[in-house]
């Protein structure tokens, strides 16, 4: 979804990609041991293989099934040949995140409506760590002078959560109709029009930031002769 966000806010595709990349690296590491901690915290026994296994189905093989296809790509049709396939997949993904939206919504609707409580409980936190993260690296990127197609995608992936990993690891561990897999999918309902409103906070305000940088960088080309 990074991809989508980053694409709404012409962010800088091979940054996007550079920390979508890290991202993934950190989780393949990181993810399987906090949950594993979390719910150990919790008293909840986990079973280290299903964790394991979900990190490698959900990120070890996308991964290494999509850089397969681009090394394919790039040898049969260069770099014109892969721009021409991104462009092509770009309306797929947006489709994709919709319908992935309505099956979820699908799964879990009626505890949705039926706990309007719990639901409002799990959204607080989660508009909050969206908004704050994305601010903090927002302003962050225009004070050191930062372009606007670096510090949109920037927010937007500091404010991401790996909601999709977290959806298949709860309904691998506990099930469709389990509170866990409930939590989840209130994460990705709310994830979604959040990070499309940070889009279009980022979008809005993109003459206001670049005047910013702009004063930023002329007075660093001020200083920079008496250096």
């Amino acid at each position: 979804m990074v991809f989508v966000w980053s694409n709404l806010s012409d962010g800088e595709p091979h940054f996007t990609l550079s920390q979508v990349a890290l991202n993934d690296v950190i989780m393949i590491v990181a993810f399987a041991p906090i949950v594993g901690l979390l719910l150990g915290l919790s008293a909840i026994t986990v079973p280290w293989e299903t964790l394991l296994l979900s990190v490698v189905l959900y990120i070890a093989v996308p991964v290494a099934i999509a850089q397969f296809l681009r090394g394919r790509i790039l040898a049969h049709g260069g770099e014109a040949a892969l721009q021409a396939v991104l462009k092509k997949l770009q309306p797929v993904s947006l489709v994709a995140l919709l319908v992935t939206l309505v099956l979820l919504f699908g799964f879990q609707g009626e505890q949705i409506l039926r706990q309007p409580m719990i639901i409002a409980m799990l959204a607080v936190p989660i508009l909050i760590q969206v908004y704050f993260n994305s601010g903090l690296a927002y302003f962050l990127n225009r004070a050191v002078g930062e372009t606007h197609n670096v510090a949109a995608p920037s927010a937007l992936i500091g404010a991401s959560n790996f909601f999709e990993l977290a959806v298949a690891a709860a309904i691998s561990l506990f099930g469709f109709e389990s509170g866990a897999a409930l939590a989840t999918v209130v994460g990705v309902l709310i994830e979604v029009p959040v990070m499309l409103s940070v889009v279009k906070i980022v979008n809005a305000s993109r003459g206001w930031y670049d005047a910013g940088t702009a004063v930023k960088n002329r007075a660093a080309l001020v200083k920079k002769p008496d250096g």
